[in-house]
């Protein structure tokens, strides 16, 4: 359960209606089997001591106390385990009944939790036998010990801080205002719901997105227990229907009728992250509530780090579902286009220049322009398609720049730099076969210069095409393609730009361009700056600055969540256990925090630019970051890791 994981399990158990010892043995077993998968949070349906179907039996005093003798029995098998079990029964105090979770740890039960709201509709007619519980937090005589008893309470892990339990009861979840709301605005980061959920026609949807939106609107994580075989099927069937979610992602689900165990792990430092990022009223200690204390185990404290069950996603930019990949390429290309479409309006600009490369940038940068085009409804000759070949110009993407442009009905202006920047390096006394940083770099401003230089001569407005990143990682000369007049793709990470070109390729009835287009995301990414070798291999940038499906990775965790460097090594070695070595992706998420720290400078002044997902970069809302932050600390929790 090392950094900020918790393994969490729900099942809807086989039982038997009023067999109490018996259902108790099938409880008993499967906390058993839960604590060797190294389960942390166990949920059980509402009632499965006894089944939610008795009826009248709730009203004969032999199941109310067999009932409470079970699960203090329950509760001494949990002696010595680390996970807490939450349980649900019929609890008589004082002439009242209530619908109970009992929360059960290391051999004792931490506490009782009341129904809240009970169903007094149609099948679900509880109010014949269950009174609706206090939320007051009193202690109780329970069988001989001293138990809290009220719905206001939540459970707390002196190991795991971030790891504070909540309990709600099947119709606790369906009304407006759920108990679940006052448990997350006390602190609470994952929610139990043991229920009783009949499965009738559209329910299980409508079941699906309720624990969705509740785990989403709280902020939290929500482990739904429903009960399944065993229950009397009179009148109704319950089919199971088990879920785990995270703020607003359902990590697993149970197939109905089929009772398995889903487990799975929840990531509480993602909840964390973005109650801090909303800086909401979530989290906040209540004085009416009471918090339970409780320590893993009293032997061994110290937290473990276990192969997570949970899939990490390589690619968290770019969704794996197909239909939702096609509708987030087009709904970012919407934005990038309407985004210059406005400006474009603002500036009265009679046209727009971009530099094209024939690479992935400048291609969705064409792309894009052409949209806003199409979107004012003007003339696509106003796209000025600069091409300005020089030193490590290849023929491809040359003949790929001229072939879009073409295609895109742009106005191709070809501008020679060669001469420029040989006259630059005698100006400055560099030279020619010097290949460095100065080398490079001199063509990179002699580009922007040409281009900004005809953004004035023509009264338009100079594209930018660099994507996000490159700019996080400052592989980008300053003040050459680090500046524009606007930048469309500044957002936009490297794995997603490929996406929307493909998805364009893949939509356009323009079959010669659809054919350029793929040879684009077929080339290797490179800046082209320095001439092919012997060999006539061209620069190719990720073998100076690593994959960017790892820097596009490692972004996502660091800037979405600020997750610390070994939990996003710990992370990239699960996703990418089969692509890279262990070893390779320490080098590069060295490298990452190297680079990033040490080219703010650059980001501090970027262009203006359209945002288009929770992760941006731009200095004056997304990434307010000094300039001279220093990358010690990161970069020496990474010298502790051990291969």
């Amino acid at each position: 359960m090392k950094h900020g994981f918790i393994r969490v399990a729900a099942i809807a158990p086989h039982i038997r209606l009023a067999d109490c010892s018996y259902n108790a043995d099938i409880i008993i077993n499967i906390i058993d089997s839960a604590e060797q998968k190294e389960v942390g949070l166990l949920v059980f349906p509402e009632l499965c001591v006894t089944g939610y179907t008795c009826g009248d039996l709730f009203l004969q005093d032999i199941l109310l106390l067999r009932a409470m003798e079970q699960v203090k029995r329950i509760a001494a098998a949990t002696v010595g385990k680390e996970l807490v079990t939450v349980i649900g029964f019929p609890y008589e105090r004082q002439g009242r009944l209530y619908n109970t979770a009992a929360v059960l740890h290391g051999g004792r039960i931490l506490g009782l939790v009341p129904k809240q709201n009970i169903p007094n509709y149609c099948e679900f007619y509880e109010l014949r036998y269950f009174a609706k519980g206090p939320q007051e937090v009193i202690k109780v005589d329970f069988m001989g010990e001293d138990v809290f008893f009220g719905s206001r309470m939540l459970f707390e892990c002196s190991d795991m801080p971030d790891f504070v339990l909540g309990v709600e009861i099947c119709e606790d979840l369906w009304v407006p205002i759920s108990p679940g709301n006052s448990h997350c605005l006390a602190g609470a980061t994952v929610i139990a719901n043991l229920s009783a959920s009949n499965e009738i026609i559209g329910k299980a949807e409508y079941r699906r997105e309720l624990v969705k939106s509740q785990s989403k609107r709280l902020i939290c994580g929500y482990v739904y227990a429903d009960a399944g075989e065993g229950e009397s099927t009179t009148d109704l069937v319950f089919s199971g229907h088990s879920l785990i979610a995270e703020n607003g992602a359902i990590l697993l689900e149970s197939e109905p009728f089929h009772n398995d165990m889903i487990i799975n792990d929840i990531d509480l430092g993602i909840i964390m992250s973005d109650r801090r990022r909303m800086n909401n009223d979530l989290g906040q200690d209540a004085t009416d509530y009471i918090r339970v204390k409780y320590t893993l185990s009293e032997d061994d404290c110290k937290l473990k780090t276990y192969e997570l069950i949970r899939r990490i996603d390589p690619s968290p930019f770019v969704p794996a579902d197909s239909n939702e990949l096609k509708e987030r390429c087009n709904d970012i290309f919407t934005i990038q286009a309407m985004g210059l479409k406005a400006r474009l309006n603002h500036v009265e600009a009679k046209c727009a220049l971009i530099g094209v490369s024939g690479g992935l940038d400048s291609t969705l940068a064409l792309l894009v322009t052409h949209r806003a085009f199409e979107l004012l409804g003007i003339d696509k000759k106003g796209i000025m398609a600069v091409t300005m070949p020089c030193f490590g110009t290849s023929e491809r993407t040359y003949n790929n720049a001229l072939s879009l442009a073409k295609g895109l009905g742009a106005t191709v202006i070809e501008i020679p730099i060669k001469d420029a920047v040989m006259q630059h390096f005698k100006d400055i006394g560099h030279g020619i076969d010097t290949h460095d940083i100065t080398y490079e770099n001199a063509q990179a401003r002699e580009r922007t210069q040409v281009l900004m230089d005809l953004a004035n001569q023509h009264n338009g407005l100079m594209i930018g095409p660099g994507d996000m990143s490159e700019l996080v990682l400052g592989w980008t000369t300053y003040n050459g393609d680090h500046m524009s007049m606007y930048g469309v793709n500044s957002s936009v990470p490297k794995t997603l730009i490929r996406s929307i070109v493909k998805w364009y390729a893949d939509s356009t009835d323009n079959k010669e361009l659809a054919e350029v287009l793929k040879d684009v995301l077929d080339t290797p990414v490179s800046p082209e700056l320095l001439p092919p070798t012997k060999g006539n291999e061209y620069q190719r940038t990720e073998d100076y600055i690593g994959p960017y499906e790892l820097h596009d990775f490692f972004i996502f965790y660091v800037l979405r969540y600020g997750f610390s460097p070994e939990k996003v090594y710990r992370l990239a070695k699960t996703a990418f256990e089969q692509k890279f070595k262990d070893e390779e992706i320490l080098k590069w998420l060295q490298l990452f925090y190297r680079r990033f720290f040490s080219q703010q400078y650059k980001r501090s002044c970027l262009p203006d630019g359209p945002k288009v997902g929770s992760v941006s970069i731009s200095p004056r809302g997304d990434l307010r970051m000094p300039s001279d932050a220093k990358a010690k600390l990161w970069l020496d929790e990474l010298k502790g890791i051990s291969l």
